[in-house]
């Protein structure tokens, strides 16, 4: 996060504390203030109650009056610690949900800014290559070999813009509803090789090893599971050094079908396990990243598992890198 964003965090949160306090200093006082007036009027009808009986020399209406002084005072103590205390406990319960409110709202609108930052770098990108390929294309006479090169890198950025759409696309369909989830019969291990073989083909340099057992059927959506198939698969090229294997398994424990997909990148810190799912969120700073991404493969990834009734999580994988698991539960394995 900038030091920007940060400065204007602190100066929130500063003022919100300083307010927070003010609020309960002024409750206390003015509990204080009535508690000593209220002991004020007491002592007052006790010296006047007292001052009558010397008058009246008749002792004996002394004692009750005396008791109704002192019951009167203390029904008045239990009014303002109760309506101080409910009035407490709603100024905390309010001061909450404000702070956390204003917080995420900070936060989202940082994550936003990251997200229109990252995606403007993403979609700049494959664009130039793209057409300063066709150029080159255009203005020399290349051998088949350059030629066939060039094609092959100007296919690579355009899938890059079409998985980046495809992810803004249906990750905005459906937060909205509007993507018609089916849930038919599919076959996941002929899916999961598909996808592999097209990255094998895309990043012909990266090594795949698979370990996929044959006819694992489940019931979902094709798109959206090739979807979050492809979204792990960027995700391990991303952060897994080029001279190291990618694993992919497929296989069925405890009547559940589980997915890994394994990379020897350099892992993920146990405090971010559970934000990388966030949309928006990415590990680090905007402005000084050099992977690339736009914070909305992972949360797509964990989106598409819910809608399939299946978990996605993450684990260390040693000696270092990743261990991603989409784990699909019984109701959605195919019989």
């Amino acid at each position: 996060m900038p030091d920007k964003n940060r400065k204007r965090i602190r100066l929130a949160t500063t003022i919100y504390w300083l307010l927070l306090f003010y609020i309960v200093a002024a409750l206390v006082w003015w509990f204080i203030s009535l508690e000593k007036q209220n002991r004020q009027m007491a002592d007052l009808k006790i010296s006047q109650l007292t001052a009558a009986i010397n008058q009246s020399h008749d002792p004996e209406l002394y004692g009750a009056a005396i008791t109704k002084i002192k019951q009167d005072h203390q029904r008045n103590l239990v009014k303002y610690v109760s309506e101080g205390s409910t009035f407490l406990i709603m100024i905390f319960i309010g001061a909450a949900f404000v702070y956390r409110s204003v917080r995420r709202q900070f936060l989202l609108q940082q994550q936003q800014q990251n997200f229109m930052m990252a995606v403007t770098h993403e979609l700049k990108t494959p664009i130039s290559v793209a057409r300063l390929n066709l150029e080159t294309l255009q203005k020399h006479q290349l051998d088949t070999d350059k030629q066939k090169k060039l094609i092959r890198m100007t296919l690579e950025e355009t899938e890059r813009l079409n998985t980046l759409t495809n992810n803004i696309l249906i990750s905005s369909q459906l937060e909205g509803e509007g993507y018609t989830i089916s849930k038919e019969d599919l076959d996941l291990s002929d899916l999961f090789k598909d996808c592999i073989r097209n990255f094998m083909h895309r990043f012909s340099e990266r090594k795949f090893v698979e370990s996929i057992k044959p006819d694992m059927d489940v019931k979902g959506d094709p798109l959206l599971l090739q979807l979050l198939i492809n979204n792990l698969l960027e995700n391990a090229i991303k952060y897994s050094p080029k001279e190291k294997p990618i694993v992919c398994r497929l296989n069925e424990r405890d009547g559940k079908i589980e997915l890994h997909v394994i990379d020897e990148g350099p892992g993920i810190p146990a405090g971010e396990k559970k934000n990388i799912f966030k949309k928006f969120y990415r590990i680090g700073d905007e402005a000084t990243r050099q992977t690339q991404g736009t914070g909305l493969g992972l949360y797509l990834c964990k989106k598409i598992a819910e809608d399939h009734h299946a978990d996605i999580t993450v684990a260390d994988h040693l000696p270092a890198g990743s261990d991603f698991v989409v784990s699909f539960s019984a109701d959605v394995v195919a019989q």
